[in-house]
């Protein structure tokens, strides 16, 4: 990114993103910070500091271990939460095919590890477990809200 001065490069970085979000080509998950690294052709620090600014003006949110976000919009719950409220949403039955790991990310947004731990999470809660091919398939439904079985 050109600039006239090292030290407003954030603002110029933080004021693009703000227009992408105010256009709407933005409208959930932001870039990765290694992504808008090489967008901007910046330093992490300046990719921080822009972040900085967004949130501070309530432009986007950050969610531990998820990313950014434009503020407002998605689902923050746990991803373990998320899956679980799957298994309701689609009327799982005990036996059915539990969805592979690529389906999850796909369908989540979410990367392959945090899919990997809610997987641990639920068959360690007697949700889902291997099944009798390569797969996983649902042994338990979940009760309630949450992630409790009875």
């Amino acid at each position: 990114m050109p600039q006239g001065s090292p030290r407003g490069t954030y603002r110029e970085v933080s004021e693009s993103l703000r227009e992408k979000i105010r256009k709407g080509k933005i409208t959930e998950s932001l870039p990765s910070q290694s992504a808008l690294m090489s967008e901007y052709s910046v330093s992490r620090s300046t990719i921080e500091r822009a972040l900085a600014a967004l949130k501070a003006d309530g432009v986007i949110e950050s969610v531990q271990g998820a990313g950014w976000f434009v503020a407002g919009t998605g689902d923050r719950r746990p991803l373990v939460e998320q899956v679980t409220d799957l298994l309701r949403a689609d009327g799982a039955k005990v036996g059915d095919r539990f969805p592979t790991e690529k389906e999850l990310c796909e369908r989540f947004g979410a990367s392959r590890t945090a899919v990997r731990s809610a997987i641990a999470q639920m068959e360690g809660q007697g949700l889902i477990g291997k099944g009798a091919a390569r797969g996983r398939e649902v042994r338990a439904l979940p009760v309630g809200r949450g992630t409790q079985t009875a």
